[in-house]
């Protein structure tokens, strides 16, 4: 599995330095998200601290990851998650506060290559064509994105068949960096992460009714220790506002 930068290499380090008793400010909030929520959580945080002073700290990645992370007793207020089943987890393990867990956003699956790349896609089944030889893909076996790559490629029947060519990586976002990059061909990723990058270009997009029900819910940590903002900042990504600033980065609403 390809793993990109050192602050990607570092982030279970202080997620595991923040378990072990680093002190957040009285009125910090602490985000655990979704890599691919990372650029609409960083314009919703500067909101929120405009309107009420909340510093809103985001601890982003892959939601298998940060699910761990959170069993492990790091300190979180809010957990917003790119699939169910990792909240899922969390809430058979009694961790999140079920009356506030709400299945917010989705998204949809596209295959993106480096912007001057002459690749032409009518179909993920062109993706057998010898000219991709690399397919970076989160990692398949945990990571959402990932795991809504394999569950699309295996009910068009193309997942075994493209297998050998796969690149597996941290989370999408790293996905997107090696697309970027030019190490790989091509990469499955969310709509919304090739939409913020102006070094890929989307060659096919997975139509929303073939694709996997892909769904993002966020709730609120048992025993974290900003309640009181958490529920101020769940109420900002809840409202009218928050769900503009996810649309302006083409997450479209839950169904």
């Amino acid at each position: 599995m390809i793993r990109l930068g050192p602050l990607l290499r570092l982030a279970p380090l202080l997620a595991a330095g923040l378990c072990a008793g680093a002190r957040l400010a009285a009125g910090d909030v602490m985000v655990f998200a979704a890599a691919s929520l990372s650029d609409a959580l960083r314009e919703l945080a500067a909101i929120e601290q405009r309107a009420t002073g909340d510093t809103v700290r985001l601890n982003l990645g892959a939601s298998s990851t940060l699910a761990r992370q959170i069993e492990a007793g790091a300190p979180a207020d809010v957990f917003f998650s790119a699939d169910e089943a990792k909240m899922d987890d969390l809430a058979r393990a009694r961790l999140i506060d079920p009356a506030t867990r709400r299945s917010l956003l989705s998204n949809t699956l596209v295959i993106v290559v480096a912007a001057d790349s002459p690749l032409a896609l009518q179909s993920a089944a062109d993706l057998l064509q010898p000219a991709v030889r690399r397919i970076a893909i989160a990692e398949p076996a945990s990571v959402p994105a990932g795991i809504y790559a394999r569950e699309y490629l295996r009910k068009v029947g193309l997942w075994d068949r493209l297998s050998p060519k796969f690149v597996p990586t941290e989370n999408v976002r790293a996905a997107l960096a090696v697309v970027e990059s030019g190490d790989v061909d091509a990469g499955i990723v969310y709509r919304t992460d090739a939409l913020i990058s102006k070094r890929v270009r989307i060659a096919w997009e997975v139509p929303p009714a073939e694709g996997p029900r892909i769904s993002y819910p966020v709730a609120l940590v048992k025993d974290g220790g900003n309640p009181a903002g958490a529920r101020r900042f769940l109420a900002l990504l809840l409202s009218p506002e928050g769900r503009a600033v996810f649309a302006k980065y083409g997450f479209r609403a839950a169904p």
